[in-house]
């Protein structure tokens, strides 16, 4: 009987198997049409607008005024195209003036630009000001100007038109929903000219390949389509000298500020009553022209650094004018560059008594990100990535250990309700804890193979091998309790059971291995006329087969006892409709699209979050259900209430297992144990996500969609030198709110 029973569960096993393979969403590979593509170029261009209009406001570039940066042609010959022509143009970069920002684009060559200067010199801000200024004056059929990072781009890996697709795709998640907009939205953008790709930072991709990036713009994108590429100078010159410079482009420069003009828009930002300590700034510099703190003014990043010390803040800017103390223009950089977090921090304290990071604290916490990023060789904190800082989840092994653990805590939580309500002797918890060892081998065989799952039979082999691992590993500790004598029999049985049940598992959710992104998808009601008759047609498959298979089994073992064809049809019928519906639920989460203002860091981990939660749920059920379908038909009445009972007491004893499996495939669980890990040991704060929201708010940090990146790369490595450096003095002004006992981290 035991082994007819693993027969049959082998066989609904399949079953589940041949569920997800017939009713698998399969995307529709058709290029998009007309409508899809003036939809998505409309989408895009609300979400991007949305997006860089409320990022201005937090970087202050609108208010109290812009800092009068004017840009001029370069007039380096080795930095342009031979194609490119320079017109006789200088623009002041003045976000109440956006035409001059947009005639400035359009008489450039092509309307291709290269905007170069040293650091700090206000690239991005032109970047930014130059996209918001052809967003307000773009029409229906003009190109949607998008901002992304080139930092992510490796020409070796794959082409710039790939890499521009995925990336606003991956910045923009809600449209990958191919049933809305197609799967070649954005490449038809790209080819028609409607997409006017901004890309910003060519110096922060990495030496080796910077001469690389350029020859891939200028070799692998149409050279007649609008672009704007950022880089410091130096960077820009170095990788045209081994490549060529970008094609047909002309290239700007910013000519240094007029300290006059810096300082009357500072004093716009500063209190009436400290309007003396700017004048005494102002005689300082009138006496000393060559003074450290106006060299320091000629510098945008660093006139918003002094803007944000003392205009907006409560220090004493004439303590800048101290020739003993501030010596040098580095020293100068420097006690800006600290002074920043600290004095901030201490404003939204005062604001916030109650709810404020502790200015030391919230420094400890950034320069461990700092120093986090740049080991990590890039300028992006992503928060789905930062398992890859931790050494319990950085190598397969530790990462097998770290979900043994949560399984074996799982069992913990779940076992003694077994006893409680329903029972279960004692030796039933040891057992259950044997079986939490399926998740080691699984977890250390697909970190070995879910690179090569390129073809669909591949993914078939690997996930079967890995099935057979867990199911070997559970086994063992569930023989002792299975009936029979011939325990040879009662292992292979037990293997191909578990094996099938895990590969039913793995097959929907995938392998339990840390995803490249996570899950940005709502389950929702959004197009449900399409697929509720896939569902519907899904189940009622997966049911017909359950019960004609149930039948068949009941009908092969009686034994001339009463027939009880129609109580397994009803059961085979009941269980297959619930396998059925699992299979479809799961397949809606994993499919759900993302909607059109879900892309901030906090909104991408609710959504991932919550994928996670459900598929795990999902899982669990699929991994018990035939089980206790089994169980079920062998030993109790058929009864639909045994089949609950039995589910349900089979959730608490085994379904942690593919609770946990499904867990690993989704991004948000190994933030999590590297969250909780970091603020354990004090490097990182609990509420993480409110931190860095805060760190945002304040000017600190610049959110880029769903990564966060510091305001500057010079502040990132200012932060990340810090455990190499002295302990910045602490600004006068400071002193006493850091003695302050009212703290909240």
């Amino acid at each position: 009987m035991s082994a007819a029973a693993s027969v049959l569960g082998t066989v609904v096993g399949l079953l589940g198997v041949l569920a997800v393979w017939a009713g698998r969403v399969r995307q529709d590979c058709k290029s998009s049409n007309t409508e899809q593509i003036e939809e998505t170029a409309q989408t895009l261009s609300r979400a991007v607008r949305r997006q860089w209009e409320d990022e201005a406001i937090l970087r202050q570039l609108f208010e109290p005024a812009p800092l009068p940066v004017i840009w001029t042609p370069c007039r380096r010959a080795e930095l342009l195209h031979h194609g490119s022509t320079q017109a006789d143009i200088a623009i002041r970069c003045h976000a109440h003036d956006p035409d001059e920002l947009v005639e400035t684009f359009q008489r450039a060559t092509r309307q291709r630009i290269v905007v170069l200067g040293p650091g700090g010199s206000g690239k991005t801000t032109f970047a930014v000001l130059l996209l918001l200024a052809l967003l307000r004056t773009r029409d229906s059929n003009g190109p949607v100007p998008v901002l992304c990072s080139l930092s992510s781009f490796d020409p070796a890996r794959e082409s710039a038109r790939d890499w521009l697709q995925r990336r606003v795709t991956e910045d923009y998640p809600a449209l990958s929903d191919v049933q809305r907009y197609g799967s070649s939205a954005i490449v038809d953008l790209l080819t028609e000219h409607r997409l006017l790709p901004v890309l910003d930072g060519l110096d922060e991709v990495p030496v080796a390949r910077q001469a690389a990036v350029l020859a891939a713009l200028s070799g692998t994108l149409p050279t007649n389509a609008p672009l704007v590429l950022t880089c410091r100078t130096d960077d820009y010159a170095r990788a045209a000298r081994d490549s060529m410079p970008l094609a047909n482009a002309a290239a700007l420069e910013p000519a240094p500020l007029r300290i006059g003009e810096t300082l009357a828009a500072l004093r716009l930002a500063a209190a009436t009553q400290r309007q003396p300590a700017w004048d005494a700034l102002a005689d300082h510099l009138a006496q000393n022209p060559d003074a450290p703190v106006g060299h320091v003014l000629t510098n945008p990043l660093m006139a918003t650094m002094v803007r944000s010390v003392y205009a907006s803040g409560d220090g004493d800017v004439t303590e800048l004018t101290n020739l003993r103390r501030f010596s040098t223009v580095p020293a100068v950089e420097h006690h800006l560059l600290d002074s920043l977090i600290p004095t901030l921090f201490t404003r939204s304290q005062r604001q916030a008594p109650t709810g404020g990071w502790n200015p030391e604290k919230a420094r400890h916490y950034l320069a461990f990100i700092a120093r986090g990023l740049d080991k990590q060789g890039t300028f992006e904190f992503c928060w789905w990535k930062l398992h890859t800082w931790s050494p319990v989840l950085n190598k397969s092994w530790r990462r097998a250990a770290t979900w043994l653990a949560v399984t074996l805590a799982g069992h913990l939580v779940t076992n003694p309700f077994l006893v409680l309500f329903f029972g279960a002797p004692l030796e039933i918890v040891p057992m259950c804890m044997g079986q939490a060892a399926a998740v080691v081998p699984m977890f250390l065989l697909s970190s070995r193979v879910s690179v090569p799952l390129a073809r669909a039979g591949h993914q078939t082999i690997f996930t079967a091998l890995v099935a057979v691992s867990g199911g070997l590993a559970i086994t063992p500790a569930t023989v002792p309790f299975l009936p029979g004598t011939n325990i040879s029999h009662k292992f292979l049985g037990a293997t191909a059971f578990v094996g099938v049940c895990l590969w039913l598992v793995l097959l929907a959710a995938g392998m339990p291995t840390p995803p490249e992104r996570p899950n940005c998808g709502r389950p929702g009601v959004a197009q449900w006329r399409r697929r509720l008759p896939r569902a519907l047609g899904s189940v009622a498959c997966v049911a017909v087969s359950s019960a004609l298979f149930f039948a068949s089994y009941a009908a092969y073992v009686q034994r001339g006892g009463e027939p009880r064809l129609l109580p397994s049809l009803r059961d085979g019928l009941v269980i297959g409709a619930v396998m059925g519906m699992g299979l479809a639920f799961f397949r809606w989460i994993k499919s759900a699209p993302a909607v059109d203002d879900q892309g901030t860091a906090a909104e991408t981990l609710r959504a991932d979050r919550l994928l996670a939660l459900l598929g795990g749920g999902a899982c669990a059920v699929l991994f018990v259900l035939p089980d206790a379908g089994v169980r079920t038909s062998i030993w109790f009445d058929n009864t639909v209430t045994d089949l609950a009972i039995v589910t349900a007491f089979r959730l608490l004893d085994i379904g942690v297992v593919g609770f946990v499996l499904a867990l690993a495939t989704c991004a948000w669980p190994y933030y999590v144990i590297a969250r909780i890990q970091f603020a354990a040991c004090g490097q990182l704060p609990w509420c993480l996500q409110a931190f860095l929201a805060d760190a945002h708010r304040l000017g600190i940090l610049r959110s880029v969609n769903s990564t966060y990146q510091f305001r500057h790369a010079r502040l990132q490595s200012r932060l990340a030198e810090s455990t190499r450096l002295p302990e910045p003095r602490t600004p006068a002004h400071l002193r006493d709110a850091h003695s302050d006992p009212t703290t909240s981290s």
